[in-house]
């Protein structure tokens, strides 16, 4: 048999956990593991794919072997030789331990794990026709979860314990798409994800905006008073700040992960001097009452997050279309005017404007007669406008932007979130009046 090459270690990750089908009528299971350091196949067959496709056949048949074993059995008739079938691959004899499991033990085994994904536990893509799963950053009762849910009704959302494992689950095909927040109109930019997009080569396909509603949440029984620190995570607690004042909340504020998971770490622990800043949502899931609602500084609270998936959307003009691109260049700012007159010129409209440090090199140093050595801070600039890449303005103004830049790369172009929406929660002196 030809030699192919093993599966490369994070593959082998994903395929040492269970894949269990439901074999009709009979309830059974088949569980076939591959992992080439623990697997060993005797009489010449070898530890790689091909042998391991093999291997399932033979599982396959093994199964109808013992179906057919029941199905004669129940007639009364001879079954003798069915159940010790023994299979050869390519001539080959295997004695590979291939085990028949029954569906409710090996469901139990699947299901018992709620914990979100981590980069060391990763599960199996979802077979061809299943409902499409969403990763999130954060556990159930985040705000990334109702906008994961917003983006794409009906989906599975796949919650992530950190930005980074949502990008890879998505990378890694464990989940078709990923809902993740950039920037929101209190606190700002999401500085994490805009340096994780240049990472990874990931394409924005669309944007949802999700108006946020904070609440004020604390166990049962637990009066404002007793209250001797907040936790949230740092976006929600700069967008209450000054509503936790006007509370009277002279105390401890500590940063977490994110607004769900205070909440549940609250309830988990037993913690009744400490409050959290999370959803309504996140109270109902672990039993928190609300101390107050509407806590955001103001109404008008809105969370931009995007919709990432492995390949590019295909750009259209029969509707409002976003693109996104980042770029760089080795003289550092001088050219920025340049690039923004390329779309000045051709009436497209910028609708964000980003600058981060360049990681790869920070500093630049220019040698001067005159004045000496200067050092300037490098950057890379991400840029949103409102046009679609299928319009010849929009390709005409990044040709154009490509002469200036030393590095260039479109993000994404995608349709535009034209949904209305509405401030959280009625004006300024309503939210005033739900907090007393």
């Amino acid at each position: 048999m030809q030699s192919l090459s093993t599966p490369s270690p994070i593959k082998s990750l994903i395929w040492q956990r269970s894949r269990v089908t439901r074999v009709s009528p009979k309830k059974l299971v088949l569980q076939c593991i591959y992992n080439s350091d623990s697997v060993s196949f005797q009489n010449g067959v070898g530890p790689n794919r091909a042998d391991w496709q093999s291997s399932c056949a033979i599982l396959a048949s093994k199964v109808v072997a013992q179906q057919q074993s029941i199905d004669k059995s129940a007639s009364g008739g001879d079954a003798d030789g069915v159940a010790d079938h023994v299979a050869a691959v390519n001539g080959h004899k295997t004695s590979v331990e291939l085990n028949l499991v029954p569906i409710e033990k090996a469901t139990s085994k699947l299901t018992s794990r709620q914990n979100p994904l981590s980069i060391t536990d990763f599960c199996p893509p979802p077979m061809h026709g299943s409902q499409l799963r969403v990763a999130y950053q954060g556990v159930p009762g985040a705000y990334s979860e109702a906008a994961a849910g917003k983006a794409y009704p009906n989906c599975e959302a796949t919650p992530c314990d950190q930005f980074e494992v949502a990008f890879q689950a998505v990378e890694l095909w464990i989940a078709d798409r990923a809902v993740l927040p950039v920037e929101n109109s209190l606190g700002g930019s999401i500085h994490r994800n805009y340096d994780l997009l240049l990472r990874h080569r990931l394409h924005i396909v669309g944007e949802v905006q999700l108006p946020v509603h904070h609440c004020l949440l604390a166990l049962p029984g637990v009066r404002k008073e007793y209250v001797k620190r907040v936790i949230s995570h740092p976006q929600a607690l700069a967008q209450c700040e000054l509503t936790l004042t006007k509370l009277g909340l002279q105390v401890a504020r500590e940063a977490v992960d994110d607004t769900a998971g205070a909440a549940e770490y609250i309830a988990a622990n037993n913690l009744r001097d400490t409050a959290a800043i999370a959803s309504a949502r996140a109270a109902e899931l672990y039993g928190m009452q609300i101390l107050a609602d509407g806590i955001q500084d103001d109404s008008s609270n809105v969370t931009r997050f995007v919709m990432l998936a492995r390949d590019p959307i295909i750009p259209r003009t029969d509707r409002p279309f976003k693109t996104s691109i980042v770029f760089a260049h080795d003289k550092g700012t001088s050219v920025l005017f340049k690039v923004l007159s390329a779309f000045a010129f051709r009436n497209i409209s910028l609708t964000k404007i980003e600058s981060r440090p360049h990681r790869n090199r920070p500093i630049r140093l220019v040698d001067d007669a005159n004045v000496g050595t200067a050092k300037h801070f490098e950057y890379m600039f991400y840029v949103d406008f409102e046009a679609s890449m299928a319009e010849v303005r929009a390709q005409n103004a990044l040709a154009e932007v490509q002469e200036f830049t030393s590095f260039l790369r479109v993000l994404g172009s995608y349709p535009m979130d034209m949904t209305p929406w509405s401030p959280s929660r009625g004006d300024d002196d309503d939210d005033e009046k739900n907090l007393f």
